[in-house]
């Protein structure tokens, strides 16, 4: 009997990720669970100093499409179902996490989502607000 059935695999498109992605694989495979991959951008608006820049939404747009190709990639190779998501990269990981009914968040223990980098590391604040079990991997052993 298996514990984990959904594991949702959340990746930061960084070269950790496929690492992680093939030990996220391999521990679905042995558990006869199913992946599915998430990334999450977090758009961030920087205020020009000067002259008004191209509007936002554009910069933002350009960002998703980036993101999907690159999922989409990984998410090939993996043999695996993805998602783009957009919005703040832990609130959006957890509602995922429920809408999905995952038994199990992998992500890389290195990754740096959105403003995490300058606040606190994304794992950290998953694990206190998910719906089910997070593990956190390293890349290299």
């Amino acid at each position: 009997m298996a514990v984990y059935r959904r594991l949702l695999l959340v990746v930061d498109l960084t070269d950790d990720s496929l690492a992680i992605g093939r030990k996220a694989q391999a521990l679905a495979v042995a558990l006869g669970a199913e992946v599915e991959l998430l990334h999450v951008v977090e758009f961030v608006p920087v205020e020009p100093m000067g002259e008004t820049l191209m509007p936002p939404v554009q910069f933002e747009d350009e960002l998703l499409q980036r993101a999907e190709q690159r999922l989409g990639a990984l998410a090939a190779e993996l043999g695996a179902p993805c998602r783009v998501e957009s919005g703040n990269v832990k609130a959006e990981i957890v509602r995922v996490a429920r809408e999905r009914q995952a038994d199990l968040i992998v992500l890389g223990s290195r990754e740096r989502h959105g403003l995490s980098i300058l606040v606190n590391f994304t794992e950290d604040t998953v694990l206190h607000s998910a719906p089910c079990d997070v593990l956190a991997m390293r890349a290299r052993t």
